[in-house]
C-alpha cells in the first residue's frame, strides 16, 4: 500500500503542502477541515487539512528513501488556543516593528511576522531596495518581546506570494496556487507571443513581469496547445482546425476532437 499523503495549508494564503499521514496517536484519521500539527521545515506548525486531488497526490508519492514531512497529530484545543495567541502576538509585533522602522527612517517594509509554534523566535519578513542596517532594530525588538528575533529579506515576488491577490485574468495569483519557484522572465518572451509591450499590461501585482509570460510561451509558439489538441482528443499535433482536421474544426467528426 502506498503511504497516505494529505494536503495541508499552513497559512490562509498560499499553496497547500503534502504531508505523510500515518501512525497517528490513537489511530486518528484527519479529515478535510481539521486542524493538524505537522513537522515543517522550521519545526512544528499548525495547519488546516484540505481536500486533495488524487492525480496530484499520485505524482507526489515519495521516491526511494525520500519521505515527505509528516503529520504529527490532530491539533488539540490547547494547540488551537496557542496558535491564536501566536497570531495575536504576530499582529502586535508587526505594529511595533512598523513604528520603530518609521522612527529610525529605515528603508524597509515589513511584509509578515511569523511566530514559531514552540515560541522560540519571531521571524520578520521584509522588503528593501538594498542593504539595511537593522541591528539596533533587532535589539529593540528582542528587548520588547524577550525572544530571539530573526530578520529575513525577501523579494517583491515573494511578498506577493505571501500577501496573495488576484491577477488581471481574474484568478488567484499563480505564485499562491501552484508555482513552486520563480523562474526568470524577460520582455523577449512577450515579444515572441506578439503581446502589447505596455508595462501596465505585462506587470503583475508584484510590479515585475508576469510569471505566465514564461510558462505560456510554448502554447503561443505552437509547441503545445491548451485546447483539445493537448488532451489527446486530436491526432493533429498542429492543432484543431488545421492540416489534418477538417475545415470545420472541433466537433466536425473527421479527427476525433471533443466538442
Amino acid at each position: 500500500m502506498p503511504p497516505r499523503l494529505v494536503s495541508v495549508k499552513l497559512t490562509p494564503v498560499g499553496r497547500s503542502h503534502t504531508y505523510l499521514s500515518a501512525n497517528l496517536p490513537g489511530g486518528q484519521t484527519p479529515r478535510p477541515g481539521d486542524a493538524v500539527v505537522v513537522q515543517a521545515e522550521g519545526g512544528a506548525a499548525v495547519g488546516t487539512l484540505v481536500r486533495s486531488i488524487p492525480q496530484i497526490v499520485a505524482r507526489r508519492q515519495p521516491s526511494g528513501d525520500a519521505a515527505p514531512p509528516r503529520v504529527v497529530r490532530i491539533a488539540s484545543h490547547d494547540d488551537i488556543v496557542l496558535r491564536l495567541k501566536h497570531e495575536q502576538r504576530e499582529r502586535e509585533a508587526m505594529r511595533i516593528a512598523m513604528l520603530k522602522i518609521r522612527e529610525r527612517g529605515l528603508g524597509m517594509k515589513v511584509t509578515r511576522v511569523e511566530q514559531l509554534f514552540d515560541g522560540s523566535r519571531l521571524v520578520f519578513y521584509f522588503t528593501a531596495d538594498g542593504r539595511v542596517d537593522f541591528r539596533e532594530l533587532v535589539r529593540e525588538l528582542a528587548t520588547e518581546f524577550r525572544t530571539r528575533i530573526e530578520m529575513r529579506q525577501i523579494g517583491v515576488r515573494d511578498e506577493a506570494k505571501m500577501i496573495g491577490g488576484y491577477g488581471t485574468c481574474g484568478r488567484p495569483l499563480c505564485c499562491t496556487t501552484f508555482l513552486t519557484s520563480f523562474e526568470p522572465v524577460s520582455i523577449k518572451m512577450a515579444k515572441q507571443q506578439d503581446l502589447s509591450l505596455n508595462p501596465s499590461k505585462l506587470s503583475g501585482l508584484c510590479g515585475r513581469l508576469k510569471c505566465c509570460l514564461r510558462y505560456e510561451l510554448p502554447n503561443a509558439k505552437g509547441i503545445a496547445h491548451g485546447g483539445c489538441g493537448s488532451e489527446g482528443g486530436c491526432d493533429n499535433p498542429s492543432g484543431c482546425g488545421t492540416g489534418g482536421c477538417a475545415s470545420g474544426g472541433c466537433g466536425s467528426g473527421s479527427c476525433g476532437c471533443r466538442t
